[in-house]
C-alpha cells in the first residue's frame, strides 16, 4: 500500500470527528444589510420550510453563529446518509430542466467514478467562498475517478435565469457540469427538514454516500476524503 494511500485513509477514519459551524436563517421582514466578508469556517443560508420561499432579506446576509455546542455534527458515514431518498441504481437528481456544461442528464452516467454534489445557488455569499476550493479539488481529482456536479438551486427568481448562471459560474470559477435545479425539487428531496446552501455530499463508485458536509470550510479533510474514495477500490 503506497504512503498516499495510508495517508488518505488515515485521514477518512478522521472524518467522524468535529463539528461545523451553522448560520440561522432571519425570516423578518424588511431590507437586507449589505452582506459582510465572512471570517467563519461554517457560515450557511438555510431555507426552513419546503414550499416557503425565502424572505426577501438575503439569508446568507442576515445570519448569526450558533455555539460549538449547539453546532449539527460532521456526518461520516460507511453506508447512504439515512436521510437521503431511496437510490434505486443511483441516488435520483429530481426535476432538472436542463444542464450546463456537460452532456450528462444524469448521475448514473457518471457511475464508477467518485462524484462530489454540491447543492449551491450564484448569489449566495457563502456558496462562493467555497468555490477556489472546489476549483483546487477539481484541477487535483478531475478525470477518470473523480467529477463535481455542481446542483444550482435557486433561492430567488433572478438566480433562475440560465445565462445568469452561466455568467456566474464563469466568473466564480466554476468549470464543472452543472444541473440546473430550478423547481429545487432535487434540493428538496436530498435535505428533508432544514435545507442549506452550500452542502456538499461525496458519492463512492458504487453510490454510495460517504461524507455530507454543511457549510464553509474543512477543505483538507474534504481532500483528504476524495482521496481516500478514489484510492479505496484501486
Amino acid at each position: 500500500m503506497n504512503q498516499r494511500r495510508v495517508a488518505a485513509l488515515g485521514a477518512l477514519t478522521l472524518l467522524t470527528a468535529g463539528t461545523v459551524a451553522l448560520v440561522v436563517t432571519d425570516d423578518s421582514e424588511g431590507p437586507a444589510p449589505a452582506a459582510e466578508p465572512s471570517t467563519s469556517t461554517g457560515p450557511v443560508a438555510e431555507l426552513d420550510e419546503p414550499d416557503t420561499p425565502a424572505s426577501a432579506a438575503s439569508t446568507d446576509a442576515l445570519s448569526s453563529d450558533v455555539s460549538d455546542a449547539e453546532a449539527a455534527p460532521l456526518r461520516y458515514d460507511p453506508d447512504l446518509v439515512p436521510e437521503l431518498p431511496d437510490r434505486g441504481e443511483h441516488l435520483p437528481l429530481r426535476g432538472i430542466d436542463g444542464w450546463l456544461q456537460s452532456d450528462i442528464e444524469s448521475l448514473d452516467e457518471l457511475r464508477g467514478k467518485v462524484i462530489a454534489v454540491q447543492f449551491w445557488t450564484f448569489g449566495c455569499f457563502n456558496c462562493k467562498n467555497t468555490m477556489p476550493h472546489m476549483a483546487a479539488l477539481y484541477e487535483k481529482y478531475g478525470g477518470d475517478d473523480f467529477e463535481i456536479v455542481g446542483v444550482h438551486s435557486p433561492e430567488f427568481d433572478h438566480e433562475k435565469d440560465p445565462q445568469r448562471i452561466a455568467g456566474a459560474a464563469a466568473g466564480q470559477g466554476v468549470t464543472w457540469p452543472i444541473a440546473l435545479d430550478t423547481d429545487k425539487q432535487t434540493f428538496r428531496s436530498w435535505q428533508t427538514g432544514r435545507r442549506f446552501w452550500p452542502r456538499i455530499y461525496l458519492i463512492d463508485r458504487d453510490g454510495n454516500v460517504r461524507y455530507d458536509k454543511i457549510g464553509e470550510g474543512r477543505y483538507d479533510e474534504i481532500d483528504a476524503a476524495v482521496g481516500a474514495l478514489i484510492d479505496e477500490d484501486e
